[in-house]
């Protein structure tokens, strides 16, 4: 049997696989047999190192040799230095709790907010249309996109979508527990919250008791150019919450909160959560990225990246209308809704990878150490694509 046919007979069948295997990679590029594709999306925003990075197998390899796991029962040196590098490079005064996911990191964040909650019967959780937040019973029900509740009903009560920030304000009752909103919208086109708005929203919840949570699980980890998107807005979360480019692909999350104490033992937990490996993963990782922030090279990718973004709207008007996002988390609106899908599969058969977001926005979330040879080639294929297309 081929793995397309073992694919299809043994594997639940979630997604819409593109009919390709690859069998490695290099920095930016994947390779399928002989055929390399210039990988912008980055297993949507996981490998932030790149692909085969030399330095992140060491790390992995030296690990696994001492422990890949224990548990939670008993200290874990790296997940301890993990901790203070997180909540230094974060500057909130802050502890974390490690898991292996974002939909996990939020659902914490949800626990979280309800507990702080408690006493005063805040339970309400405010979070805005089109946001993306987990497909957990609870974190599906705070993402807002009704398309993606179908079938799974009865949901946890107390999740209110609102518009947007404006109607976030007007929502806000004795009842509300949280805001959990994402800075920049992975799967919401992109879209940006308003700076100015965001501070004004934070100022009425810290006056009201009301937490301020940040979806940070693929804004964060350098990818607006600060380690956090949250730094980025000048902004102060009471929660925030990590995961896709922490540990460069190893599975994991973080949820940091400046409600210290807000757990006791036996209130969460997680088995696999914070374990040798994945912590020893997130160190390098972290090691490698503040290095290349530190050293300006990831601002001059991000500056290289965004004047290439530039170039195709100047080139083909009759498909993108502007540029959105911040930082390597970024894409090109269509002009038309129908557009994205012929870019998208046109751009895979330039080998491409490019990712949708929202109905009309082409992503793009390169890993952040990609180089101005493997910009240059993608957007050569890019724009080779593009030409294909009749508007």
């Amino acid at each position: 049997m081929t793995y397309q046919e073992k694919d299809l007979q043994y594997v639940l069948h979630t997604y819409k696989r593109n009919p390709i295997c690859f069998d490695r990679g290099k920095g930016a590029v994947l390779y399928a047999g002989d055929s390399d594709y210039i990988d912008f999306m980055a297993g949507i925003a996981v490998c932030s190192v790149g692909h085969g990075n030399e330095r992140l197998a060491q790390a992995l390899y030296d690990q696994a040799l001492k422990l890949i796991h224990v548990s939670n029962l008993y200290g874990i040196t790296n997940q301890a230095e993990l901790a203070e590098r997180i909540v230094n490079l974060s500057g909130l005064d802050a502890r974390i709790f490690f898991c292996n996911s974002g939909a996990e990191a939020n659902e914490a964040a949800i626990k979280i907010a309800r507990k702080n909650g408690e006493a005063q019967n805040r339970f309400k959780i405010i979070s805005l249309r089109q946001s993306f937040h987990g497909r957990t019973i609870a974190t599906l029900k705070a993402t807002g996109q009704e398309k993606m509740h179908a079938h799974f009903a009865p949901y946890p009560d107390g999740f209110v979508h609102a518009d947007n920030l404006a109607h976030v304000q007007q929502l806000l009752d004795d009842q509300t527990a949280a805001v959990l909103l994402e800075l920049i919208k992975g799967e919401g086109g992109i879209e940006c919250l308003n700076q100015s708005e965001m501070h004004a929203l934070a100022k009425t919840l810290k006056e009201r008791g009301i937490l301020l949570m940040i979806d940070e699980v693929q804004s964060g980890i350098y990818r607006s150019g600060e380690f956090l998107a949250s730094n980025l807005y000048g902004l102060q979360p009471d929660v925030v919450t990590l995961a896709k480019g922490l540990a460069g692909g190893v599975p994991i999350g973080a949820v940091l909160t400046t409600l210290k104490d807000i757990f006791a033992p036996g209130d969460h937990g997680s088995t696999f959560g914070g374990n040798p490996l994945a912590t020893r993963a997130a160190l390098c990782v972290l090691e490698l990225l503040q290095n290349e922030k530190d050293s300006k090279r990831l601002a001059g990718r991000i500056e290289l990246f965004w004047q290439k973004l530039a170039q195709m709207c100047e080139k083909f008007p009759q498909l993108f209308a502007r540029r959105v996002g911040i930082g390597l988390m970024c894409g090109l609106q269509c002009a038309r809704d129908e557009l994205q899908t012929h870019v998208i599969e046109k751009c895979f058969a330039h080998r491409v990878l490019v990712l949708r977001s929202g109905a009309n926005v082409v992503r793009f979330v390169p890993p952040l150490t990609i180089n101005e040879n493997e910009i240059n080639e993608g957007f050569a294929r890019f724009e080779a694509a593009c030409a294909t297309i009749e508007p």
